[in-house]
């Protein structure tokens, strides 16, 4: 799977550094724009889903015809359906093609987003997994033999990024790297940091010939590498950096109302989706408070370019504007063959008088 999405996540990781460069090698700006320019390239594959509907919707009493005359008969309905697609030349897969080309993106930025190293400052991912490793080997021995110096180095690296239940390599270096590089240095045995010393020479020459600053708004406490811890103790241990899933739980609230709004103009006997409208904003502000970031502001620019644009889609191409469409082209090729005919009689009945 992961090779899978290195066929999509290399190529774009080239594209997001290319736009961080173009920047001033701001990653927040970086994303913005990379989300809008993801989103302009879908509008195609939105309005082909869009058509798909208005297929699916304008067949639908043909389909109806068909439950009812086949009943329970499972194997002759799917393939009277089958044969009424080809016959109205309609995709069955028309639909489903767009979403999971979305899926795909989504998943390969989100991974983009927590592999910074590998994928934009270009660092191999083996030496990334050689550093954390044996970081991560020697705390835990640490542990388990010397707890004393597992209590004096567990400090030092948790202030410079490191934590034991983070299991994302790429973001604790980059964060070790950026905060304190000479700690990996300094908590590990000198023979264990020769075996690891060139990987991470290697990654810290790499993450500064990119250069990409990952602060949000220049602000250290908005560093989207980081991930924002909630707690109860909202007077006492609040951190700026909960603006990110609260933005991002907001931003699809906004666009999930635009988009309410506008399915009602289309479809004014259309079901309510007030649940499903706070359902999602709430699972991501949830899920936002244990990712980094920049996963969180990625979802506020999708939520905002992505979700507008979606809409902008609905109002001009939606499935009652675009089956009013079909419908009329289908009435004027109806009149077009009776107009054909009429033509036809009157010659023949000019012909017989003559």
């Amino acid at each position: 799977m992961q090779t899978l999405f290195n066929i999509i996540n290399i190529p774009l990781g080239y594209v997001l550094r290319f736009l961080a460069d173009l920047m001033g090698n701001d990653f927040a700006a970086a994303v913005a724009v990379f989300t809008l320019l993801i989103n302009l390239i879908l509008i195609p594959l939105s309005i082909k889903s869009q058509k798909s509907s208005v297929q699916q919707m304008r067949i639908k009493p043909k389909m109806d015809e068909l439950r009812k005359k086949y009943g329970d008969d499972r194997q002759k309905l799917a393939m009277a359906q089958q044969e009424l697609y080809q016959q109205e030349g309609v995709s069955m897969s028309g639909g489903c093609l767009p979403m999971i080309i979305r899926l795909a993106l989504m998943m390969s930025i989100y991974w983009l987003i927590l592999s910074p190293l590998t994928y934009i400052a270009r660092v191999e991912k083996a030496d990334v997994t050689a550093v954390s490793t044996a970081i991560t080997d020697t705390m835990k021995n640490y542990k388990e033999n010397d707890k004393d110096k597992y209590d004096e180095y567990s400090k030092l690296l948790t202030e410079a990024g490191w934590s034991e239940k983070n299991t994302n390599a790429d973001l604790m270096i980059t964060n070790i790297i950026r905060n304190n590089p000479d700690v990996v240095k300094e908590v590990l045995p000198e023979e264990k940091y020769k075996d690891i010393e060139d990987e991470y020479n290697t990654i810290i020459e790499k993450d500064k010939a990119a250069g990409i600053n990952y602060l949000l708004f220049g602000n250290e406490n908005l560093d989207l590498t980081k991930t924002p811890k909630f707690s109860f103790n909202i007077f006492k241990e609040a951190q700026l950096l909960w603006l990110i899933p609260i933005g991002a739980f907001l931003a699809q609230i906004l666009t999930s109302l635009i988009s309410m709004r506008i399915n009602k103009i289309n479809n004014p006997e259309a079901p309510s989706m007030m649940g499903m409208m706070l359902t999602m904003p709430l699972i991501s502000l949830f899920i936002g408070f244990g990712l980094p970031g920049g996963v969180g502001f990625y979802w506020i620019c999708s939520s905002l370019i992505g979700g507008l644009i979606q809409s902008g889609v609905q109002l001009w191409y939606g499935p009652q504007k675009l089956l009013a469409r079909e419908r009329a082209k289908e009435l004027s090729t109806q009149c077009d063959f009776e107009a054909k005919q009429l033509d036809k009689f009157n010659n023949t009945d000019s012909i017989i008088k003559d």
